[in-house]
């Protein structure tokens, strides 16, 4: 039995989304025979640890009333400390693990795992730099490309570009963010461009595609630990006929996040699609690579084009939904994501190399500034 503490909310656009993920994650993990805390990351960049068992309402209007707050140290003793109340003494949040159920922004760009990494804190999910690869689209698509995945032309979009090299309409996207907020689909680079000033969410840098209608999503999950494993090929439904791309409404409908999204389920394509999806993912898996639970996104016409779309390091309700064959459970699931985080040491930093030498022979540094 270990000691693990259930990460969620987040400074991100995604904050809603990931209380939901965490709350069922919190669930979950308690069936299991770990002891199991929660703590809530706060839209005001603050740790809370809060009592198991509330409900998503009771974090509508922010900070539950019966939270505790957190401070998160590094230097001397590095992790989650109780804040020391009036005359009382600072003590630290005893864990083993912590399972991480945070979307976008620090908490699935690698941001959070850095930090985890550089405290010593064992966690679930990607490692810092298959979560800043998963996160940045521009930097997959380098790498599906190295890989030789077939992917959509996707640039980057700046005011100055003048020629995409391919035709609109086009898809805007944010280049760092995950799921559907922010993206846009337009007739032209005029408008592609206006955007970049428009759309709060492109603030950090966009990227451009062509918009294809005829092709439609199609996504799969997989998971690392014990083995890597595929989950069912699903296909999501648009909730309105006629909805250009798969909204963030589609993905995120009453409540319970994707696990209640409309799709077709194990997805009705041939045989030879799916063998190609399967490999895909596998490559994407080591390419990246991939940690914990992930889901891959393509684009298809049902046929002969399939092309990566991009790769979800932490999932919406951890993809608990898609593992239907083989069938894993929701506890199996969180159980060995906490397995593999107890099995998985953090990224240890080294300053080897850095004896001094350069700074005894350096001189002044007045000298370096004439």
């Amino acid at each position: 039995m270990a000691k693990v503490a259930v990460l969620f909310g987040g400074i991100s656009p995604e904050h809603d989304i990931s209380i939901l993920t965490g709350l069922q994650a919190q669930r979950g993990l308690s069936k299991t025979s770990h002891e199991v805390s929660t703590i809530f990351w706060s839209k005001s960049n603050e740790f809370y640890l809060i009592p198991n068992g509330l409900e998503a309402q009771q974090f509508s209007n922010g900070v539950p009333r019966e939270a505790e707050k957190l401070h998160l140290q590094l230097g001397e003793d590095p992790g989650f400390w109780h804040v020391a109340k009036r005359l009382g003494r600072a003590r630290k949040f005893e864990l083993d693990a912590i399972l991480v159920a945070l979307h976008g922004g620090p908490g699935e760009d690698g941001t959070i795992q850095s930090i985890f990494d550089i405290a010593g804190i064992r966690y679930s999910g990607p490692n810092a730099r298959g979560a800043q690869l998963g996160m940045d689209k521009l930097a997959f698509h380098g790498v599906c490309a190295a890989s030789g995945l077939a992917a959509l032309p996707r640039v980057l979009l700046s005011a100055d570009l003048s020629d995409p090299g391919f035709e609109g309409p086009y898809i805007v996207k944010p280049r760092y963010g995950g799921s559907s907020i922010g993206i846009d689909v337009v007739s032209d680079l005029i408008t592609a461009k206006a955007r970049l000033s428009s759309n709060v969410h492109l603030r950090a840098g966009a990227v451009l595609e062509p918009y294809r209608p005829d092709l439609f999503d199609i996504q799969i999950a997989l998971r690392t630990y014990p083995k890597l494993e595929l989950s069912a090929i699903e296909k999501p439904l648009k909730t309105k006929a006629g909805n250009e791309i798969l909204s963030y409404k589609d993905k995120y409908v009453a409540g319970a996040g994707m696990a209640e999204a409309p799709r077709e389920l194990p997805a009705q394509i041939d045989h030879e699609l799916a063998e190609a999806i399967h490999r895909a993912a596998e490559t994407i898996a080591f390419a990246v690579p991939l940690r914990g639970v992930s889901r891959i996104d393509f684009l298809s016409d049902g046929k002969d084009e399939l092309f990566v779309n991009e790769v979800n390091t932490i999932p919406g309700s951890l993809s608990k939904y898609l593992f239907i064959s083989p069938a894993i459970s929701f506890e199996a699931l969180l159980g060995d994501l906490v397995g593999e985080a107890l099995a998985t040491s953090t990224f240890i930093y080294t300053t080897h190399g850095a004896d001094g030498s350069a700074l005894s022979s350096a001189g002044a540094i007045a000298a370096k500034l004439a």
